[in-house]
Formats: C-alpha cells, structure tokens, sequence
C-alpha cells in the first residue's frame, strides 16, 4: 500500500508541475515532420513505378504503341480511356505522390541546418527539381495545358490551367538553372534515399541534361529556334554518352519489387502477348532483338479453328515452279511468316508435318523451297514463327508470343531515361540541322548499336546492313513526306521497347511507325490523355476554359508541339 501511495504521489507531482498538460501527450520516440531526403525517396519510387507498371488502370502505353495486346480484356488496346479512369489516376500520382512530395522534400531539405550535410544541400535541391522538371514535362506532353502556377498549393483547391507552350518553356529554363548550380566536386543524397544514382551528381547532370535534350526536341515543329538552342545547349554541356549512364530505378523485390514482376508474376495473370504490330515489323527485317524482347516462337496455326471462327486459312492453291512451291490463300493471313520460319502442314488427329521453310511471302502466299510434302487445296498450314496478338482483339494466351522473362524480375530496373533515346534524338537533331557532334546516320547507327548491347545482342553490323536498315538506302525507299521521321522513328520505336511513354511521344512527334487500326477502336489514335474527370465535376470552369484553350478536351485533339496530324488517322 504504501508502494502505491508512493507511486501516485509521484504522478499527481509530474502532472502539477506541467504548465502544458498536451505535452504528455507528445510523441518523442517519431519525429514531428518527414525529413526531405525520405519524400524525395518516395517521390522517386512512386514515379519509377508509374513510368514502369503495364497495369492497366495506370499505364496503357505499351499497348497503344502495340508493343504488347491484351488477352481477355481488350478494352485499353482499343482506346478506352474512361472505363478504368486512366487519365484520373495518372494525374493524381504525378500531382500528389510525384510534385506534392517534391515540393516539400524541397522546402525540408532548405529549411534543414546540419554542419555534416550543408555543403551537400545545393545539389540536393538541384537533383529535386530536375526530377520535378521531369514529371512537369511528362504532364504537359500528357494533357497539354494544365495546373501549374497555382498547382500543389493545398489552400487552392480549385487552381487555373496554365498554357502548356509557355509552361514548358519555363520548365526548360528551370533545368537549365538546375544543371547550372550542381558541383559534381561535392556529394548529395546517400545510396538509400536515391535509388537511381545513388546521389552521383555527374549522373544526374548528364541525366538533366538528356531530359533538355528531350524537351527540346520536343518543340522543334513549334519553335525551332528555341529547340536548337536548348538541344545544343543541353549536348555541349553533356548528355549522356553510353548506356552505363541510362537511369533506372532500383528495385529489389516485394513490396519494392518492379511493377512488371507485381503485374505479370506475382499476380499469376495472362493478360498479355506480344503486340501484331511490332512482332511483323521485326519479323519482315529478322530483327535478332526478337529473342530478347519476347520468349520464343509458337507453332500458329491457320487451319478452321472451331473455337474461332474468324482464324481459318485453308489452302487456296499450290502452283509449283521449278523447285519453288507456292502456297497461295483466299484470304489474308492475320500473321505473315518471316524468312526462315518452319511451316507445317496440319494433319488431322496428328503431329504437324514439315513442309520446309519460308523464303518468300506476301499478304497471301507463302513460297518454299524444296517442299518435303504434298499440299492440296483446302488442307491446312500452321507456322512456327514469332506471333503477335492481334491489335484489339481478345487474344488466346497460349497462341502468341509472350513478354520475355527477361523484363519480369523483382529486381528489374524501372527506366526513366536510356543512352539509346538519346542518340535517336541526337539522329533527329542533326537531321533538323542542329550542332549534336555527328550527322543524323551516325547517331542513328549508335542508337541501334546501344539497343543491341542493352539487350545482349550481336550481329548488329549485320543488321545496319540491311536495306530496311541501313540509313541511307531506307531514306532513299521511304515514300513519306519527310523520310527521316519514318527511318529515325521506326527504329527509335523499336529500340524502346518497353519504355511506355519514351515511344509514345516518339511516335506522336513523328509520326511513324503507322500504328495498325484496332479491332474495335473507340477513338482515333489517342494522341493525349483526356483530362480527369475529378476536374470536369470539381473544377469545372478552369477545366472548360483549358479545354476550349487546346480545341477541345478529345482524346484526338493535338497537344502544342504536335504540328502534324499522324499519318494513320482512323
């Protein structure tokens, strides 16, 4: 008893001596604000994931640059933008997980007095606002005019949209600020807070400038003089110049595994192939990079399908010249074969027999040399042969090629930013007539080379050699307007493979690759993002004056810099 009285008298004591009875109630062990180094963790993950992920509630830009298809549900290869609110949740990583958390890593890092990391504060704040300029420069090139000046200010529910031209280039005058005040003598942020660099501030310059490279091409159809000033601005003060350089997000595994691993494994989902449009592509040129970017052949087969009717291709006719047989169809194939692909002839209630392998094709027929079989009219013939989804179309999983096992790691680097985009638009520069240190063929020729070594490939000088490749011959066979947008695009699309928003601007500022028609499409080809529907019903008058500001809020309307109407309108 007297141990109690003793211990109560203590409490009423602590108590009576507190002029400030919440004080109690204050939690000493956390601390009281996040420090700036952990928001500018986060705001790079929740970037790195955004950029990477194929979920389709966040990210559809592998499929609407058809490196990839959709199997059961076809609806965002077909451009349904509404469904799942793409545009709504897009905007609101980049506004709130993104920018929100960068600006107040920004202010916490400024207001932090520490003798131990002042000196390396500068640069800290630099690499924040090259990734902010990063993420500012992804919206507009998104949606065009949006909330900028009055943005991320939680007094302002209700903020202005700003001119996407003139947002832009202040953006272009902020990173160039930024790479101006960085000294690569001194450090930044450690290992754990920045998982791309590691706080290696010449990387993150060559990375800022590779951005302005960017940035500024992408103005080159809107302001040339502009564009040539910061393209050449942004190469003299170095970009980057190998693919050590590129800028991936290191993930390890869950919960901070790589977006892709989340979606395609540990989901245990089938719910993409390989895209028709790019798996014909690389197979008309016999693009070694196939094996890389996809995990093999299948054995495709065009004879009357019963559980798809649409998918049947009997033979129509064989005609034999010399030692040359061709196998000719009523209609098109829906996947052509390359040279080299096996093709077999389908026996009923058994194995395929080898008929020999492709040396010739057209939309219709299929020659082979040497045929070690028999073929009548009516049987039919499966190839073996990389094969892409068809574009808008519910896809059979088993039937198509699939996403490599490469790329679905736990511990995949997310990219934001690669050596090999560089040289493309390096290659473009210099073909607008720009000082970039080379001419358009050798930057293109390096952009090709980088994408081999990226993926582990050789025979690249093979490769270049081919008539579809090689730069010159290919500007000499191009039919379109301005051939270089359709060779330096062609192959910078292919190149970047699986860099979602890297080949969708390419594709929009250029124009080339020709984008295949989906199946069902529900739009032209989506040339930007609608805005959220969250600023129709919560911002409505800012929303309908930036709307009318860009021609109309409408998947097909073209953003500033997007001059020219692509090439494949639906």
């Amino acid at each position: 008893m007297k141990k109690l009285i003793i211990i109560l008298t203590a409490a009423v004591f602590a108590v009576s001596c507190s002029d400030h009875l919440e004080d109690l109630n204050e939690n000493i062990k956390d601390p009281s604000e996040v420090s700036g180094e952990s928001l500018f963790a986060s705001a790079q993950k929740r970037l790195a994931d955004q950029i990477t992920t194929p979920n389709v509630n966040l990210n559809n830009n592998r499929l609407w640059v058809q490196h990839w298809q959709e199997t059961t549900y076809p609806d965002e290869s077909n451009y349904d933008q509404s469904t799942r609110a793409i545009p709504d949740r897009h905007w609101r990583v980049m506004y709130r997980d993104v920018l929100r958390n960068l600006k107040e890593a920004r202010t916490n890092v400024t207001n932090t007095d520490f003798d131990l990391t002042n000196d390396l504060k500068e640069n800290k704040l630099a690499i924040i606002e090259v990734l902010s300029v990063y993420a500012w420069s992804n919206l507009v090139e998104t949606y065009g005019d949006i909330p900028y000046t009055e943005a991320l200010d939680i007094d302002n529910l209700l903020p202005k949209y700003d001119d996407g031209q003139t947002v832009y280039k202040d953006l272009l005058d902020r990173l160039t600020a930024a790479i101006n005040s960085m000294d690569t003598s001194k450090g930044s942020f450690n290992g754990a807070e920045d998982l791309v660099y590691a706080g290696d501030v010449a990387s993150w310059k060559k990375f800022a400038n590779t951005l302005k490279l960017r940035m500024g091409i992408v103005l080159a159809d809107v302001d040339p003089g502009a564009s040539k000033t910061a393209v050449e601005s942004a190469f003299t003060s170095g970009v980057f110049t190998s693919n050590a350089d590129d800028a991936g997000y290191m993930y390890t595994a869950a919960p901070n595994g790589n977006p892709v691993n989340d979606n395609l494994v540990l989901s245990n989902r089938n719910d993409y192939v390989a895209g028709k449009t790019l798996i014909q592509d690389m197979n008309d040129i016999l693009d070694p990079r196939r094996d890389a970017y996809f995990d093999g052949k299948v054995l495709f087969n065009f004879s009357f399908d019963p559980e798809d009717p649409d998918v049947g291709h009997p033979v129509g006719g064989v005609s034999t010249s010399g030692t040359v047989t061709t196998i000719s169809f009523d209609r098109d194939l829906d996947h052509l074969p390359a040279i080299g692909d096996e093709i077999y002839l389908q026996v009923e209630d058994g194995e395929p027999v080898l008929l020999g392998t492709a040396i010739g094709y057209t939309a219709n027929t299929i020659e082979i040399d040497n045929i070690q079989a028999s073929v009548d009219v009516g049987d039919g013939i499966a190839i073996n042969s990389f094969v892409g989804g068809i574009i808008g179309k519910q896809n059979v999983y088993s039937r198509y090629s699939h996403v490599t096992p490469n790329i679905l790691g736990g511990d995949y680097p997310g990219w934001l930013l690669t050596y090999k985009e560089a040289e493309f638009l390096l290659a473009e520069a210099a073909a607008r007539g720009y000082s970039v240190g080379g001419d358009a063929e050798s930057h293109y020729d390096a952009g090709i080379t980088a994408s081999f070594d990226f993926w582990g490939v050789g025979d690249v000088a093979d490769y270049l050699a081919k008539p579809e490749v090689d730069y010159t011959t290919a500007l000499g066979n191009s039919t379109a307007a301005t051939p270089w947008k359709e060779v330096i695009g062609t192959q910078a699309w292919l190149a970047l493979y699986n860099r979602t928003f890297a080949p969708y601007l390419t594709i929009r500022r250029l124009d080339y690759p020709i984008m295949i028609e989906p199946l069902k499409a529900e739009s032209g080809y989506p040339v930007r993002y609608t805005y959220p529907v969250s600023e129709i019903n919560l911002n409505p008058s800012n929303y309908e004056a930036a709307a009318s500001a860009i021609g109309g809020d409408e998947t097909e309307t073209r953003l500033f810099w997007d001059k020219f109407d692509n090439t494949w309108g639906f």
